[in-house]
């Protein structure tokens, strides 16, 4: 294969691209199909002032606690089962966080104008409400016979998009499934860079998987890099591989409670390295063997 096609990175050479005051998109919803593998090696790294674009979970709410965040563009960051994130929560109400709130509809719209190249895209969604004024947003006039005044959602530009997927292959054709996939695909598109955390890595998928093409929902033009993680999403879920680990949400979110010290308690959630803190939650087999939640 020529080393042009093969983009294997390790998860350090794509946080390694980080530069401080970024904008970066997390893929995933919520405690569903996090990249968190990657957001831990965030964690570890030096990069801060970050603009993060997210339906965030504990992705958003360990950037947030560790001093990563300058401002976060958001439509809900939730653990469902707890409905508000409690380190997210720690520092919305501590203050010094800028941020724009979105509607989940909107959010995609912005991910969308940016993967089309345009500057906004026009939606009724958000009219009436405070988001439109709270977020800065603009309206424009239909330039048709209706006249319409329509919110001028702004394109959400990404310099990194992070996302895991259920498996890839070393020219960054990927896999993502069950029921539903999310908005990854966006993310993807709206990046300058995407880096893809999988399950499983193989060399050409059409020679190991060549009836799941269906599975393939973004082109691998829009892959920069991609690394073999078995376990990434944890404590997400990453269906239909492994659940949520409820057990560990809930550790988290007790460790928000007064004093709330992440200092004191980082490394139990973040590890000094990706292996060191699987093994600490029992290892890939813990994770594989996590049921998934039925609704």
């Amino acid at each position: 294969m020529p080393a042009t096609l093969d983009k294997r990175m390790s998860a350090q050479e794509m946080v390694a691209t980080l530069r401080d005051g970024m904008t970066v998109g997390i893929g995933g919803w919520g405690p569903r199909r996090k990249p968190m593998a990657l957001v831990r090696e965030i964690l570890r790294s030096d990069v801060k002032d970050l603009t993060i674009v997210a339906y965030g979970g504990a992705d958003v709410g360990m950037l947030c606690a560790a001093g990563k965040v300058k401002k976060l563009v958001f439509a809900f960051v939730s653990l469902d089962a707890i409905p508000l994130e409690p380190w997210f929560r720690k520092a919305r109400e501590a203050g010094g966080l800028e941020v724009m709130e979105l509607d989940e509809g909107m959010f995609q719209w912005g991910l969308k104008a940016a993967a089309f190249g345009l500057p906004f895209l026009p939606t009724r969604v958000g009219l009436g409400t405070d988001l439109a004024e709270l977020g800065g947003l603009k309206t424009v006039q239909s330039p048709y016979a209706d006249s319409e005044t329509l919110i001028a959602m702004p394109a959400l530009k990404l310099d990194v998009a992070f996302i895991h997927a259920n498996r890839s292959d070393w020219r960054g054709n990927v896999h993502l499934f069950g029921a539903d996939t999310y908005y990854d695909e966006w993310f993807a598109k709206a990046a300058a860079k995407t880096f893809v955390s999988c399950e499983e890595l193989v060399d050409r998928m059409e020679d190991h998987y060549p009836g799941d093409a269906q599975y393939n929902v973004f082109e691998r033009c829009f892959v920069s890099g991609v690394v073999e993680m078995p376990g990434g999403a944890h404590p997400s879920s990453m269906p239909p591989a492994y659940g949520w680990d409820m057990k560990a949400f809930k550790a988290y979110a007790d460790a928000a409670k007064d004093p709330g010290d992440w200092s004191a308690v980082a490394d139990r959630f973040v590890g000094a390295s990706e292996s060191a803190y699987l093994e600490q939650i029992g290892g890939k087999e813990a994770v594989a063997a996590l049921p998934l939640p039925i609704f």
